[in-house]
């Protein structure tokens, strides 16, 4: 099988899922972002301050570029992956996509209580966390769902759980 990447909105468990499943299926895991950071040697906020979200963008394709080369990989990546076009069709051409999906109001909760979230997951819309989340989710939806070969809900399931779907679904 090839690479397994997980897309999905912040916080629905791409990071935490993604390195229990890479554990379970003997993989490597790798997350765009921090290839991203590692590369330009800043954080995703400093990157969007500095440079904007374009050049942000930009670095993504780059990022998704190398990583595709790799061997069946486990990938993690950013929650604007999937609004252009090409990083979809390389996404597809080479693995399966899972979209982890979770409710607006538990990724409220968990963004609150993630420490990276100032850091590494700086305002999209300049509006309150639930207002934020519900404007964006909504737009991105569509590309989510065009994107994945599989949809997995992650609220209130244990991320264990989540790898054992993903095992089950993907990987007969």
């Amino acid at each position: 099988m090839s690479h397994i990447y997980l897309v999905g909105f912040r916080c629905t468990g791409k990071t935490t899922v993604g390195m229990a499943l890479a554990q379970r299926l003997g993989r490597h895991f790798v997350d765009t972002d921090g290839f991203i950071t590692g590369y330009a040697g800043a954080s995703v906020s400093e990157i969007i301050a500095r440079e904007g979200w374009e050049r942000f963008r930009q670095l993504e394709c780059f990022a998704l570029e190398q990583i595709a080369e790799g061997d069946r990989l486990v990938v993690g990546t950013g929650g604007g992956v999937v609004l252009r076009p090409e990083n979809v069709a390389l996404m597809r051409k080479t693995g399966r996509v899972v979209w982890l999906k979770a409710g607006i109001e538990t990724l409220a909760n968990r963004m609150q209580g993630d420490a990276a979230t100032a850091e590494q997951r700086p305002s999209l819309t300049q509006k309150g966390p639930l207002e934020e989340i519900a404007e964006v989710l909504e737009e991105r939806a569509p590309f989510y769902g065009a994107a994945s070969h599989l949809q997995i809900d992650t609220d209130q399931i244990a991320p264990e759980k989540v790898v054992e779907k993903i095992v089950k679904r993907l990987c007969k």
